[in-house]
Order: C-alpha cells, then sequence, then structure tokens
C-alpha cells in the first residue's frame, strides 16, 4: 500500500513537472510579434515585398507550430521546435524592416536628385522658351508650354512636400510625371527651332 502511494505521488509529481516544463516560450514568441508589427510600421509590405511575405511566412508556421502542441495532450508537448520557429520568425520581421529601411533611403536619394535634375531642366527650359521662335499661329503653342512649364513648378513643389512628409512614392511619381513635362515641352521647342533653321531636330 505505501509502495502503491509512492508510486502515485511519484507519478504526479512527474507529470507536474511535465506539465510545468511544457509551457510556450511566451518572451521568444513576443519577440517575433514585436519584430512583425515593427516591420509593418515601417511600411515593409509596400517597400520590401518579398522579404515581409518571408516575414509573414515564418511567423505564419510559428503560429501553426502553437496550434499544433495546444491540441496535444498536456504530457505530450514540446516547444522545442516553436522556439526555433520564434527566432527565425524574429529574423525574417528583422530583415524586413531593414531591408524597408534601405529601400527608403534608396528612393529618397533617388527622388532627391529626380526633382533637382528637373528644376535644372525646368530653367533651361524656360529660357529656351523665352527665345522661342514667333510667327503666325505660334502664340497658342507658346502659351500652352508657358502653362505646361508652370503646372511642372507647382508639381516639383507637391513632390519635395511629400518627400518631406514621407510619402516617397507619391514624390518619386510627381518627380518623374514633372521630368517628363520637361523633357516633352523641350522637345517641341527644339523642334520648332529645328524646323524655322530648317535644321533637323536633335533626339
Amino acid at each position: 500500500m505505501r509502495k502503491t502511494l509512492l508510486a502515485l505521488v511519484l507519478g504526479v509529481s512527474v507529470a507536474a513537472i511535465a506539465v510545468g516544463c511544457a509551457q510556450p516560450p511566451q518572451s521568444e514568441i513576443e519577440s517575433a510579434n514585436q519584430a512583425l508589427e515593427a516591420a509593418t510600421k515601417s511600411e515593409a509590405q509596400t517597400y520590401a515585398a518579398n522579404s515581409y511575405k518571408a516575414a509573414q511566412d515564418a511567423k505564419s508556421q510559428l503560429d501553426a507550430e502553437l496550434t499544433a502542441q495546444e491540441e496535444k495532450f498536456a504530457l505530450f508537448r514540446s516547444y522545442s521546435r516553436t522556439s526555433e520557429l520564434a527566432a527565425s520568425a524574429t529574423t525574417a520581421a528583422e530583415k524586413a524592416e531593414k531591408d524597408a529601411s534601405a529601400e527608403k533611403d534608396r528612393i529618397r536619394a533617388e527622388t532627391t536628385k529626380i526633382i533637382a535634375d528637373t528644376r535644372t531642366a525646368l530653367d533651361e527650359t524656360t529660357h529656351m522658351l523665352e527665345k522661342a521662335p514667333r510667327g503666325k499661329g505660334s502664340q497658342a503653342d507658346i502659351a500652352a508650354m508657358k502653362a505646361d512649364l508652370a503646372t511642372v513648378g507647382t508639381a516639383l513643389g507637391e513632390a519635395e512636400s511629400a518627400l518631406s512628409a514621407g510619402k516617397l512614392m507619391e514624390a518619386r511619381s510627381k518627380a518623374e510625371a514633372a521630368m517628363k513635362t520637361v523633357q516633352q515641352t523641350k522637345g517641341a521647342i527644339e523642334q520648332a527651332q529645328a524646323m524655322k533653321s530648317g535644321a533637323k531636330p536633335r533626339r
């Protein structure tokens, strides 16, 4: 009787220890959650889509493993793989955040250069327009070109504002559109000059 009681006590103790040890690694899971949240806040889904998807996939694997362990009887749960998956998810999310930051820096630098180049081109084209050949029927064309160049100045201001506000995609889009307008206007002026002089326009 005493041996049976002792065996029962030992069995209960072992079971209690097993249950106590088989607990989810909460700190590691929380680290993974926080890392993915940080990646999302950094707009990694926009600026580092592939890395962000990899982070999401890693987090999904972690969640699936947690669910699988929770569905097991307490004595048979093991969270060693959960710890590994949590570490992988954290690493993937941190990479996504880092990649997004790098891409933002690249777009910011690229857009800044486009804006600067467009301002230079705008000044040159405005000067060209002032000296553009005038003739019968040309006044309306010149007025239209002036209006186009005025919109370029406005667009560049909007691009700079968007850049300052961190709206990088919008800033780049506006800057690129402004540059395209300047290039088209400059090309039209060069064509008019070439037609007047009888020379072929530059391409």
